[in-house]
């Protein structure tokens, strides 16, 4: 795809909300050392990250974005009011953006294309006008499937009454009820701080996730596995899954790369909840190390046990791609 001239438009009231955003993170930082009941509050706003890192994540990610597992009626609904904690726009707008970023990553019609520098890729994509390129592109994703499933339809309805609740209200209004902590506090650190906190979590796949790291599967992308921005999604490993975006674990289950999320999904298929789960057998996973790969992955050492035929394909999953 060519690149197409373009001039930069800048939405100054996001720019602003962001600032507020950050400020209000900051104060609510500066509260995590000094609140006199700090550590019900923190337990509460961790919780929170984590429970909305899987909404984003183990939900709308691997969910609904790429459909690599299903999930029943009961779970897709606990997984949407994780998703809307996290508030990162609505389950069918997050899923198609998504899809558009994967099929055209890193070219104008990328809505947050590494090409453009690291800060535009973690943050500036938010504070501007879309490239044109990106709502042309955007017409050929089919996301019809996504309007076929009540729990996406009902949270694109309500959606902005329920991420006002479920974001900003009920994680103050929790510890202020049930421990006492001043709504203030409660607030500053469990709204504001934790929502900023989850936010940059997120971004750091698409900035860090794009810049720094090694490419053990394939070395003519621009997506990086990186330490930095694994650490922060607790596990997710972006050049492998740009390479296997259908693989619900984003890494290789059983190496030190294990994804929390892959953990709590497999948790759920053990309660029946989740079915039909995808993956990627390792003779696949193996060829294409060999084949495009930068010589980082240990199946392109020539003393790897898969190589000298010393270990099996085996797979623990529903499904196998």
């Amino acid at each position: 795809m060519i690149s197409m001239p373009h001039t930069l438009e800048i939405i100054w009231r996001n720019v602003m909300v962001y600032i507020y955003l950050h400020l209000t993170a900051l104060y609510g930082f500066y509260l995590c050392f000094t609140s006199a009941t700090l550590t019900a509050t923190l337990i509460w706003a961790l919780f929170l990250h984590v429970f909305g890192g899987f909404g984003i994540a183990g939900g709308v990610h691997k969910l609904w974005s790429h459909r690599s597992y299903n999930a029943s009626l009961p779970l897709r609904i606990l997984i949407a009011v994780a998703q809307t904690i996290a508030h990162q726009d609505d389950i069918y707008k997050w899923s198609r953006e998504h899809r558009v970023h994967h099929k055209f990553s890193d070219t104008d019609a990328d809505p947050y294309n590494s090409r453009r520098g690291f800060f535009f890729c973690h943050i500036g994509w938010l504070m501007c006008e879309k490239h044109p390129e990106f709502y042309r592109m955007q017409k050929t994703i089919d996301v019809s499937d996504l309007l076929q499933d009540p729990v996406v339809v009902f949270q694109r309805k309500y959606y902005y009454p329920l991420a006002v609740i479920l974001c900003f209200v009920m994680p103050a209004v929790v510890p202020w009820y049930f421990w006492e902590e001043s709504l203030p506090t409660a607030f500053f650190v469990a709204s504001m701080f934790r929502y900023v906190f989850t936010l940059h979590a997120t971004w750091l796949t698409n900035s860090a996730g794009h810049s720094w790291g090694k490419r053990p599967y394939d070395k003519q992308i621009n997506l990086s596995d990186s330490l930095l921005a694994a650490s922060f999604s607790l596990g997710e490993w972006h050049n492998y899954h740009h390479v296997f975006p259908w693989d619900y674990k984003v890494a290789e289950l059983g190496s030190s790369r294990t994804s929390f999320h892959v953990v709590v999904i497999d948790f759920f298929a053990w309660l029946d909840l989740v079915y039909d789960r995808k993956t990627v057998r390792q003779r696949i996973v193996r060829s294409r190390v060999l084949r495009t790969g930068d010589g980082s992955h240990p199946y392109a050492l020539k003393d790897c046990p898969f190589n000298s035929g010393d270990i099996k394909d085996h797979s623990v999953d529903d499904d196998e791609i």
